[in-house]
């Protein structure tokens, strides 16, 4: 992980935001519930493990759940359980949810505008707290989080997102969704709604192997070179997307090659220099949603008006080409349902002839 500033930076994508049967780190569940949200018993004992492999068992579905961030908080609303949500830390901003999801974003109260306090957190009577960010010793890069007998005397299990909170536990690049997926898994299996989970990681595998296929004759060194370039980050120094962070699987998913793929962690900030060697094919200009077409229109023309300005980067193959991917930061780099349909997008936008384009989105 890099320093505590960037991670700030780039987790703050879930409040100032954008609208395979897995094998993946996070299917620890032993056991799949069913039935809809509320369900009582149907389906438990649940087993999930964190990132270390302790085990722990729900014996039925959480009444109050608090999310530490809109990453888990947007997953719980696909899944049907979004009216148990009691609070949450990195509130979404306007523009970050679904549409279908913004009202009810809205109403979910704020327990921190960003990690949210230890004593909030123990104090908010939920039963059940998701975490996105164990790569960060619990939160206490930025503020000590509750040790697991605090969790414990407060009535709460302490569960994770794989796909985010265990990066630095995974040996080599993520490549695919499969983490992403199972995540979603574990959360249905966890609340009681299995069968929604399984219905939307199916939808997701329909949009994924559409692409593959589409893709499939397309050899590996053949595929374009890729940069994301997390404007909003700043632009003194640039924060690279490392393999272990889900963006590199949203972009080899997509047919392309994320050009900071071999650096260790899942962002690392790195010279203006290092980027002007790679000289990527296509640059994404991840800006985070502003809250409306428009403004996420300038802040987009922004972003490539530095790149056409800058001495450093005016002379790069695709700044000199305009081959500019305008998708936002969070759904490409926060794990979620939408992280498919953003494979397919940016496949469409670089893949053009080979892969059906979608509607530019923020």
């Amino acid at each position: 992980m890099c320093g505590v500033v960037a991670v700030v930076a780039l987790f703050a994508a879930g409040c100032g935001g954008d609208s395979d049967d897995t094998t993946g780190a996070g299917s620890g569940s032993t056991a799949a519930a069913s039935g809809p949200a509320g369900a009582g018993t149907a389906g438990f004992p649940v087993k999930v493990t964190d990132c270390a492999g302790a085990e722990i068992t729900f014996t039925q579905a959480p009444k109050k759940v608090v999310t530490s961030n809109a990453s888990s908080l947007e997953m719980l609303f696909w899944l049907g359980a979004g009216d148990r949500v009691i609070g949450t830390g990195f509130p979404p901003g306007k523009g970050t949810m679904p549409a279908q999801f913004a009202a009810q974003a809205e109403k979910v109260k704020v327990l921190g505008d960003m990690v949210i306090p230890k004593e909030q957190l123990l104090g908010s009577g939920a039963d059940l707290y998701i975490d996105t960010f164990a790569d960060m010793g619990g939160m206490g890069a930025m503020g000590a989080g509750p040790s697991p007998k605090e969790f414990a005397a407060a009535g709460i299990k302490h569960i994770y997102l794989k796909s985010t909170a265990c990066a630095s536990k995974r040996s080599g690049a993520r490549q695919d969704l499969a983490e992403v997926e199972a995540d979603i898994k574990q959360l249905g299996a966890v609340t009681g709604t299995s069968a929604k989970a399984e219905e939307l990681v199916a939808g997701m595998e329909q949009t994924l192997g559409t692409v593959r296929t589409a893709l499939a004759g397309v050899p590996q060194d053949r595929r374009p070179t890729y940069f994301f370039f997390d404007f909003d980050a700043g632009t003194k120094q640039p924060i690279a997307i490392c393999g272990k962070q889900v963006a590199n699987a949203v972009i080899t998913q997509a047919g392309a090659r994320n050009v900071f793929a071999d650096c260790d962690g899942d962002y690392k900030p790195v010279p203006w220099e290092d980027v002007v060697a790679k000289n990527p094919d296509w640059i994404q200009v991840g800006v985070r949603d502003k809250g409306s077409v428009e403004a996420n229109a300038k802040a987009f023309d922004e972003a490539e008006k530095f790149l056409r300005s800058f001495d450093a980067t005016k002379g790069l193959n695709a700044v000199k080409d305009g081959k500019f991917v305008r998708i936002g930061s969070e759904r490409t780099t926060i794990a979620g349902v939408r992280n498919a349909d953003t494979v397919r997008q940016i496949a469409g936008t670089i893949h053009p002839d080979l892969v059906k384009p979608t509607p530019a989105a923020g």
